[in-house]
């Protein structure tokens, strides 16, 4: 038998996923707390029993997929097999997929939403953690804000050129992969 915990947290969890799929498909303008209830097939009220509005819906979705980051960072650092280099460069691509696969969930998790600013930094900041942890085993501790400050600015430029099929133009004529392989490069070859 189901509890009733279990019940709660499984429906938050499909309003979780079925805003995440109006925002991939439709953008923030897709995403209402009437259509999440409707994609997740629950009672009209149910989403506003987990979720005081759309934006502390869309927040949870946000923080989330920072969390799945996070997760994938950390377990990129615990391999101990794999070299820092080739870490670092799986981070970055990983950031890379979901502003290629994922342009409405990236724009959200870079937002400062009204009602509470600060509040997608703050579920960064675990991810942000750990990348640069895997960042200072290529330039040391106290080098690691500055490479990894640089380096996701970069990553965020190189999706805005993909996304806006400007890597596409023959004037570059580049992956975001290769850009990313050539950060890695500089980086390594930097310290």
């Amino acid at each position: 038998m189901v509890s009733r915990i279990e019940s709660a947290a499984a429906t938050r969890q499909a309003l979780l996923d079925a805003a995440a799929d109006l925002l991939d498909t439709g953008g923030l303008e897709a995403v209402t707390l009437r259509a999440v209830g409707a994609r997740a097939g629950v009672t009209r009220g149910a989403p506003y029993r987990h979720f005081a509005d759309k934006e502390s819906l869309l927040i949870a979705v946000g923080s989330a997929a920072w969390s799945r980051i996070a997760d994938h960072s950390a377990t990129l650092r615990a391999t101990p097999d794999l070299p820092p280099a080739d870490k670092l460069r799986a981070a970055l691509v990983a950031l890379i997929d979901i502003g290629r696969t994922q342009p409405h969930l990236y724009r959200l998790m870079f937002s400062n939403p009204p009602g509470d600013p600060a509040a997608l930094a703050r579920a960064a900041r675990r991810s942000h953690d750990e990348f640069l942890a895997i960042v200072g085993e290529l330039v040391g501790e106290q080098s690691a804000r500055r490479y990894g400050a640089l380096l996701i600015g970069s990553a965020g430029g190189i999706i805005g050129m993909e996304v806006s099929g400007q890597l596409a133009d023959p004037k570059w004529s580049q992956s975001p992969e290769d850009l990313i392989d050539t950060l890695v490069d500089m980086v390594v070859h930097a310290r």
